[in-house]
Parts: C-alpha cells; sequence; structure tokens
C-alpha cells in the first residue's frame, strides 16, 4: 500500500467500443453493472473522441499525448523507426514520464506499437496482441506463452481471441472458457500489481483487446442478448454515407460488404456479450483496487481507442469520423476531487490522458492535450475546437474533422468533399447541412487550415491551398489475417493443401501463400 500522497493512477481501455454502450448512460438493452459504478464514481465526459479513429494511431496518442500531426501515424502502417521518432518530437512516453516522477509504471495487455514489442517506459509490461504476424510474435506475446505453458490442452487455438479473415465480423463463441480468455488474463494480471507492496504510488495501464471483432464472447456470455431484441443499424443515403471511400473499401476488406439484418442483429448481441464480460472482468479489477484500502487515493479513467459502426451508415469497422466510429466513452473519477455522477459536455480527446496523468501526480504536462482537471471548474480551460485526422497528408486518402459546438465538419481530401453535420439535432448523422451553411464551413475549414500549418504539415498543402485530388474509388481487396507466426499466410490455391495432422507429428495446420 503506497503511503504516498500523489494518488495511484489506473487507465482502463477498451478496443472499438461505442460511446452508446453504458447502461447507465442510456442505452436499455445492455447490462454493464461495473461500467455504471464507474459513472457513479465520477464524471462521464459525452463529448469524448478518438481524433484518429483506429488502433494504432489511438494508442500512439494515448501514450505520446500529442495528435497524429505531431507523432506522424495517421493509419495503421507506420514508417520504420516511428516509435523512436515520436519520442524525439515530442518527449518520453507517459510511462516515462510517470516513473520519472516517483510512481511504480506497469502496463498489460493490447499496445500494438510497432515493432510489436516496442519499450513504451513501462517498469512492468505483459503484452497480449491480436495477431502474431512475425516468427517468434506467438512465444513471445505474454498472453500466448500463458495459454502454451499453463492451458496446452488449448494451445491448437490458431486464433486465440476468435477466427478473422472471413470470419471478422460472423457472430462466434470463444473456443476458450471465460476463465483464461485474454480478458481474464489481463484482469488476473491486473489485480497482482494493485497487491504489489511497495511503497510508491502506482500508474497502472490495463489495455483490453474486446470487445473489437470477431465478437466472440465466452459461454455463457455468448447468450446472453437475444438478437430478435436488438435494434438495426441506422443508415441514411448510401451516397453520403459512403462518401468516404474508406468505408465501403474497409467493408468489403473484412468480408462485411453484404451484412443482412438477421446477422447485423446477430452480431449486436455478441458484442453486448462481449462488453458485458469485459464488464464483468473490470468489474472484479475495481473490488481490488477497493480492497487494496486504496480507492479513494486512485485516479481511474476508463475510454476506448475508437469505436464500431456496427452497420450504422451501412458501415463496418472504423476509421470514418461519423460519430459511431470515432466518439467513445470517456469516465473520469477522483474520489473527492472530481464530483460523482456528474455530466460533463466539453469536447474531450484521447491525448487529454497524458495531462489527466501528470496533473493528478503533481507535474502537470499537457502537450497537446486540454487541461482537464483544471476545466472540471474553469471553463478557459476547455477547448472549443477539436481536430481529428486519418490517412497520409498529401494523399487522396487524408482526410479530417473539426468539431465546434454542435457542428462536425468533414473534410475529404479525395473529391474533394466536405460534409457538415449538427449532432446535437442530427444525432445519427443522416442530414447533411453544408449547403445552408457555406460560411460556417468556410470558416471551420480555415480552422483546419490554420492548425494544419501551426503544425507543419506540409504535406496537406498545395501552395495556400488543401491538397485535393479528383475523386476516386479504391480498388477493393481482401485482408487475410491468419497466424502468420506458425506459418500460416492466407488460404491455399489447393484444398488439398491444408489437412489435420496429428500433434504428434504436426503442432499446426499448414497453408500455402496466396
Amino acid at each position: 500500500m503506497s503511503s504516498n500522497t500523489q494518488p495511484n493512477v489506473l487507465f482502463v481501455m477498451t478496443d472499438q467500443q461505442r460511446f452508446d454502450t453504458l447502461a447507465a448512460l442510456g442505452n436499455e438493452e445492455i447490462f454493464t453493472p461495473n461500467l455504471d459504478r464507474l459513472v457513479d464514481r465520477g464524471a462521464v465526459f459525452d463529448n469524448a473522441y478518438a481524433t484518429c479513429p483506429v488502433c494504432v494511431p489511438s494508442r500512439y496518442s494515448i501514450l505520446s499525448g500529442a495528435q497524429p500531426t505531431r507523432t506522424n501515424v495517421y493509419e495503421n502502417g507506420v514508417e520504420p523507426g516511428a516509435h523512436d521518432a515520436i519520442v524525439e518530437r515530442v518527449g518520453p512516453y507517459l510511462a516515462t514520464v510517470m516513473g520519472d516522477l516517483g510512481y511504480r509504471t506497469w502496463g498489460i495487455g493490447k499496445f500494438h506499437t510497432i515493432p510489436w514489442d516496442a519499450d513504451s517506459g513501462f517498469e512492468f509490461q505483459l503484452r497480449s496482441e491480436e495477431l502474431y504476424l512475425a516468427e517468434g510474435s506467438r512465444p513471445g506475446d505474454d498472453y500466448a506463452a500463458f495459454i502454451a505453458d499453463e492451458h496446452p490442452e488449448y494451445n491448437w487455438i490458431e486464433a486465440l481471441m476468435g477466427e478473422r479473415t472471413d470470419m471478422y465480423y460472423m457472430p462466434q463463441m470463444s473456443a476458450l472458457p471465460a476463465d483464461i480468455t485474454v480478458e481474464a488474463w489481463a484482469t488476473d494480471r491486473a489485480i497482482e500489481q494493485v497487491q504489489v507492496d511497495d511503497e510508491r504510488p502506482w500508474f497502472g495501464y490495463v489495455s483490453y483487446i474486446g470487445p473489437h471483432p470477431p465478437f466472440a464472447p465466452p459461454l455463457p456470455y455468448n447468450r446472453m442478448y437475444d438478437p430478435d431484441r436488438m435494434p438495426l443499424p441506422v443508415s441514411g443515403d448510401l451516397a453520403v454515407d459512403h462518401l468516404d471511400q474508406q468505408i465501403p473499401w474497409m467493408n468489403h476488406a473484412v468480408y462485411a460488404e453484404d451484412v443482412d439484418d438477421h446477422r447485423a442483429r446477430a452480431l449486436k448481441a455478441r458484442y453486448y456479450g462481449e462488453i458485458s464480460y469485459i464488464d464483468a472482468c473490470i468489474g472484479r479489477l475495481l473490488d481490488a483496487v477497493e480492497e487494496s484500502g486504496e480507492a479513494d487515493n486512485t485516479v481511474i479513467c476508463f475510454y476506448s481507442d475508437h469505436g464500431d459502426h456496427l452497420g450504422d451508415h451501412t458501415a463496418w469497422q472504423k476509421e470514418s469520423f461519423f460519430e459511431a466510429s470515432t466518439r467513445i466513452p470517456f469516465l473520469l473519477s477522483w474520489p473527492g476531487r472530481i464530483a460523482q455522477g456528474e455530466r460533463r459536455d466539453e469536447l474531450t480527446c484521447l491525448v487529454d490522458l497524458f495531462g489527466i496523468a501528470t496533473s493528478a501526480a503533481g507535474a502537470p504536462q499537457l502537450r497537446q492535450g486540454a487541461d482537464i482537471l483544471a476545466g472540471l471548474n474553469d471553463p478557459t480551460h476547455q477547448r472549443e475546437l477539436l481536430f481529428g485526422y486519418h490517412g497520409k497528408p498529401g494523399t487522396a486518402r487524408f482526410k479530417a474533422m473539426v468539431r465546434r459546438g454542435p457542428h462536425k465538419l468533414i473534410w475529404m481530401a479525395n473529391g474533394p468533399h466536405t460534409l457538415l453535420f449538427d449532432v446535437a439535432t442530427d444525432p445519427h448523422e443522416l442530414t447533411p447541412v453544408q449547403d445552408r451553411h457555406p460560411q460556417l464551413v468556410a470558416e471551420l475549414v480555415g480552422e483546419l487550415v490554420a492548425e494544419l500549418r501551426r503544425d507543419g504539415v506540409d504535406a496537406a498543402f498545395d501552395g495556400n491551398d488543401l491538397r485535393t485530388f479528383k475523386y476516386t474509388v479504391r480498388p477493393l481487396v481482401r485482408i487475410d489475417q491468419f497466424d502468420v507466426s506458425r506459418g500460416v499466410t492466407g488460404f491455399p490455391d489447393a484444398p488439398a493443401e491444408v489437412h489435420y495432422a496429428p500433434p504428434s507429428q504436426s503442432t499446426h495446420s499448414t497453408a500455402a501463400a496466396r
């Protein structure tokens, strides 16, 4: 138990969890009693965003406190050396800073750094990544090693978190029992760290892989929700919904270009089952904090790295600036310092986490974030504008978001095209209003130009103007995601190339690369 006056800081993160998936925040279909405990424990930030709504950029924004315009990470692929280059540009990662401030730092779960085993500054770190994409990545993954060592009867499973590729958006059940899934493992390891006897305060970072697809909750969570009771996705004019070429491209890439209503309902049921299961895991973690005697001296922040369209806008996956993709749950509590049960409407995003942790530690470093803790009592610390980016600047894939008041501008270099929504009166973003408000569009584009200039993103410009491209439709491809570390690189050219081999002869099936 820490005797330090600095509070413990616990970050709890899910992957691909929409903002509208908590019972306490109005979702009457879902069961989330432990996330509801966190809602009651502190403040809810209703306008929180992932400013680059995809895994790798979001994580680098959390670790660095910087936007993609500083990290130079705008999509899941990054250039060699990017992990270290970010530190050179913006400063040490958050765990390093917290360690320098006297904290025992530990991180458990999915980090999605590139390379996968990069050092992010934690004193103690255990990794559980979704995919094993290189030789040595599976035995080097702490969760996969746990299964191999402690539960070898399950080590034959190639996809420990569920089948991907053509099964990415197919309802599934976990092949593992609930007590040894990756979420259970991460929770168990985090509880062990909460219980460590050390005089220093601790900074903990728990990153769950779920409810990222495939939606494969363990028994009995796989049958917790009746698909027939699930609401259908909400879509508008397809010409508007798919104006961003990333959406139809990604639908096809993950074999989700023709999801029917029944499958959409079944997927939502399994997605909710995943969230309820993770909620139960989080409940065990919250119990451990309370049992440690440190609950009143622990700052807890719960958030996700981005959302999931889940069929809204006839879209699956993320990587758009529609609310379903980019808006996230964001809960913050600190007993005695933050009012309980408070609902906040200021614009918040993942880069603010750096300032929350360091401010709680007594040495604020905001970097590109807003001062969230100061803003609780002083509106002058709240941001008026929020920017988001996806796709490499200077290419047709570059797009940006500007949120001010109730209005959200989505600007796309491909076309170029702009969409403007009033998310207060049109929360499902079905009716764009850019044609009614040309002056407002011009103002928000001007704000975007000024922000990109401030951050020196010269590639986004052609002279004085934003670089734009003639509208083009992206060629469609499939994404295959198998266990490359075991030699499985794709579907075979001929079915006979894949066959069952007894364990004494082979530890896994093989497939020839396409």
